[in-house]
């Protein structure tokens, strides 16, 4: 009898602490109509391409469009480094690097909502073909910018949250 009550007394302790789901109301929610009046500013590059597609995907998810009322600028910094050398001096394993220094600004007022940075890492190893370690490096940056585009997200989801309240 204890074990039924157990997940029901759980759920009532839930419901007092004030969480509430953020995407409350789906597509038609407040936080969904704000995600979707982001405008992404261009951002230059191969990285910055797939970074806006990214971002352009998770933030106008399940909307028709409509005003814009915050733009979201996005620098990137994509580094690729030579780790652990090979005894006939050639590297064995990179690591590529993409960080993201981004702002979402009001577009009435200009002030600054959020200013942060995002980022993340992956390794690759480098094989014989040359062909092989050159679509890890792309397949890697594509990663990478799907993982960072998912951090800006939360990000900016978190900041209109607050501005909700």
């Amino acid at each position: 009898m204890m074990r039924a009550l157990a997940p029901l007394a759980v759920l009532l302790a839930l419901t007092g602490c004030g969480l509430q789901p953020i995407y409350a109301g789906g597509s038609s929610g407040a936080i969904a109509r704000g995600l979707a009046q982001v405008e992404i500013a261009p951002i230059p590059g191969d990285e910055g391409w797939l970074m806006r597609n990214a971002l352009s995907d998770r933030l106008s998810r399940g909307t028709d469009g409509g005003t814009v009322q915050y733009r979201l600028d996005v620098v990137l910094d994509d580094q690729l480094e030579g780790l652990g050398l090979l005894t006939d001096d050639t590297i064995g394993r990179q690591r590529r690097t993409l960080r993201a220094r981004y702002q979402l600004v009001d577009l009435s007022s200009d002030r600054i909502i959020v200013d942060a940075t995002a980022g993340s890492d992956a390794g690759i190893d480098v094989v014989g073909s040359e062909y092989a370690t050159i679509a890890a490096e792309r397949t890697a940056l594509e990663n990478l910018t799907q993982d960072v585009a998912d951090q800006i997200v939360v990000r900016l989801t978190r900041a209109l949250r607050e501005q909700d309240r």
